[in-house]
């Protein structure tokens, strides 16, 4: 479309025009009903529908079983911090982390705050997150009620390659708010996935949580209701009004990648376009990439300049030729360019132009600072 540009914000992030064009049109009216997406009853026959179809493609992606639940729930990734542990962590025993960014950071105070006992498996500040802990720096503590990870480093820019191994019967559980369904993901190997939306399966307000049905009756009873997981299942994540419109639009994005070919299609698509950005970095002496290969995120590629003001003026010029959302997360400056599944090759194209461009017209100011 003529009137938009490429967007790389970190999220709320770019999502398929496809899925966009026919989310406009739902919201006239949805499924030949005659009513909107966000008028219709969450109770009806037509969100039944609705609902039941997006849980089905995001089983049919992954291969989910049966022996998981699938649940749209609220209050994004940050709510997850705390129903973890509420739900999964009793007070006798000990969660472990693996940190490697803020939202790690934030799901381990989440714990504290709980007074449950927490354990920093591994921790890559050290070296300001530049990179994912090796298996010979994991350190377990004995017998952990689970292990958690963030599977994605929006503002560093890290991700894991592939999951870490975990003591034997030890739950895994993922954050993967920022690369869920970017390629293929074996679901088995998980206690409890969860991810907000926003950044690469649909809108700001709905959270798909994934979890292995055995640990649905773990958590205490007395719980607040809203905070069971148990809850949720037990009423197909209808006990309260949900998050329909972002629950019709989740279940359309499932929907365009499996007509793009599924999670494989989408790993090819992604690795593409990061490496023509990387490549570029690790070419450039004006340009560095910040994250250290090996550890490198295909979604979100963070990198610096030769100063701050250049840095500035790169952002600043970036916008004004259609290329937005590129300035870099306020804990690590610099630049981000988050390229999440529904971001196009093109756009990296121009990104990479307009980066080759500014390098020539300033490399004299960056030689003189």
């Amino acid at each position: 479309m003529t009137d938009r540009i490429f967007n790389f914000s970190a999220g709320p992030a770019v999502l398929p025009e496809p899925v966009l064009k026919k989310a406009q049109e739902a919201i006239w009216n949805v499924a030949g009903s005659g009513i909107g997406i966000m008028e219709h009853s969450h109770r009806g026959k037509v969100f039944d529908r609705i609902r039941d179809q997006a849980e089905q493609n995001c089983r049919e992606l992954a291969g989910i079983s049966n022996d998981y639940t699938i649940l749209f729930l609220q209050g994004g990734a940050s709510l997850q911090f705390s129903m973890v542990p509420m739900n999964l962590l009793p007070a006798d025993r000990t969660a472990d982390f693996l940190v490697t960014g803020v939202w790690s950071q934030k799901a381990v105070k989440e714990v504290k705050v709980l007074g449950r006992k927490v354990h920093v498996a591994a921790t890559g500040e050290a070296s300001n997150f530049d990179r994912i802990p090796t298996t010979g720096e994991i350190k377990y503590s004995d017998r952990p009620a689970y292990v958690h990870l963030t599977t994605n480093n929006t503002i560093y820019g890290t991700q894991w390659a592939v999951e870490p191994a975990v003591p034997a019967g030890v739950p895994l559980v993922a954050d993967t708010s920022s690369d869920m369904y970017s390629r293929p993901i074996d679901v088995s190997k998980y206690g409890l996935i969860y991810a907000g939306a926003q950044k690469n399966l649909g809108p700001a307000g709905v959270v798909l949580v994934i979890i292995r049905n055995e640990l649905l009756e773990v958590g205490p009873k007395d719980l607040p209701t809203m905070l069971q997981y148990r809850t949720h299942a037990g009423e197909q994540s209808l006990y309260n009004t949900p998050p329909t419109f972002g629950i019709y639009v989740m279940g359309e994005v499932f929907n365009w990648i499996k007509a793009q070919g599924g999670l494989g299609a989408m790993a090819e698509h992604n690795g593409s376009k990061a490496a023509l950005l990387y490549d570029y970095l690790d070419a450039s002496d004006f340009f560095r990439a910040v994250a250290q290969p090996g550890s490198r995120s295909l979604m979100n590629v963070c990198f610096r300049g030769p100063t701050e003001e250049l840095e500035n003026k790169f952002i600043s010029e970036a916008t004004k030729r259609g290329l937005d959302g590129l300035k870099g997360h306020r804990n690590a400056g610099g630049m981000r360019a988050s390229i999440y599944n529904a971001c196009p090759r093109a756009a990296v194209e121009s990104l990479v132009a307009f980066m080759k461009e500014f390098e020539r017209a300033n490399r004299g100011a960056a030689v003189r600072a």
